[in-house]
């Protein structure tokens, strides 16, 4: 197994704690998308987080969407993962770049700048649930402990790293998220922060060739672990020429007119991994036709619901 996931529990379950090497799917989300030093930063920690927090979910079609809106030069950014390890993200500008900041690393939270943060998490139910925040810092890391206990009322620690060779690819990456359970013990509290303090960057620990288990060993050791799970991760996009289709398929008739008009195919590229899609004149029709099919029985379902 080469990035993976690993979760635990420790001092009587009154702590859950997940950890996650992200080395090479930070580097395939690289590779996608051609992201400046700065970018890959920011962009892999929001990948190796939303791996772990894809991993909380039960249900196997379960889906976690996090987005970070800011107005700094990076755009924003938007990750997805679901509960089997698998995630895939893209920055609104992969080119964006910054100077080093003033402590000799690069300025992720320069590039983020000020904003928001969003998470969904879509569990198949009536309604998704949203939860939002306002950005801290921008750094990522810090940003989703602040939501973690504002908004989940959940009391978390979490680290994220990327370390970038000086070719831009990737050297490693990866995380943790450590949360509190409500029955946690001021003694346990107590603890668990000596221990956060204690140890040292997660690029730092990576490089010295220290694993998942080895990350939660250095929090958790001296109140014990237990663990629970492990699983594989990975950037997976699941884009496919019928989703692209019935995503043409929802926008309105008059649009698609327009592009029919033009009589010219027309490409779609996925903002996850950058396949692109080409759809001639006569695909477009077929949409189209298919599009107002749907419009019309919807219409009928509401009208007879009226009656």
């Amino acid at each position: 197994m080469s990035d993976y996931i690993v979760t635990a529990t420790s001092a009587q379950a009154s702590i859950r704690a997940f950890a996650i090497d992200a080395t090479e799917l930070v580097e395939k989300a690289r590779t996608l998308h051609d992201t400046t030093p700065v970018m890959t930063a920011a962009l892999g920690r929001l990948l190796a987080a939303g791996a772990m927090m894809g991993s909380m979910m039960k249900g196997k079609d379960d889906v976690l969407t996090l987005q970070i809106s800011g107005d700094g030069p990076a755009g924003g950014l938007t990750v997805t993962a679901n509960s089997r390890g698998e995630v895939k993200g893209y920055a609104v500008n992969p080119e964006a770049d910054r100077p080093i900041n003033a402590k000799g690393k690069l300025d992720v939270g320069g590039a983020i700048g000020n904003g928001t943060l969003t998470v969904i998490r879509d569990m198949g139910l009536k309604e998704p649930y949203n939860g939002i925040c306002n950005l801290i810092s921008g750094e990522i890391a810090e940003d989703l402990a602040y939501y973690f206990n504002v908004s989940e009322q959940t009391p978390s620690a979490v680290g994220l790293g990327v370390r970038v060779k000086a070719d831009g690819s990737v050297e490693n990456a990866g995380g943790f998220i450590v949360q509190l359970m409500p029955d946690a013990s001021e003694a346990t509290v107590s603890q668990l922060e000596a221990q956060i303090e204690k140890i040292d960057s997660i690029t730092a620990m990576l490089e010295k060739g220290m694993t998942p288990e080895n990350i939660l060993e250095a929090i958790l050791e001296p109140m014990g672990i237990e663990w629970t799970g492990k699983l594989p991760a990975a950037f997976v996009c699941d884009c496919s020429e019928d989703r692209v289709s019935r995503a043409l398929s929802a926008i309105s008739l008059k649009e698609l007119d327009a592009m029919i008009a033009d009589g010219e195919p027309i490409e779609v590229r996925c903002h996850f991994c950058g396949k692109a899609y080409v759809f001639s004149v006569e695909d477009l029709k077929k949409i189209r036709e298919e599009a107002a099919g749907q419009k019309i029985k919807k219409i009928q379902v509401h009208d007879g619901l009226n009656q």
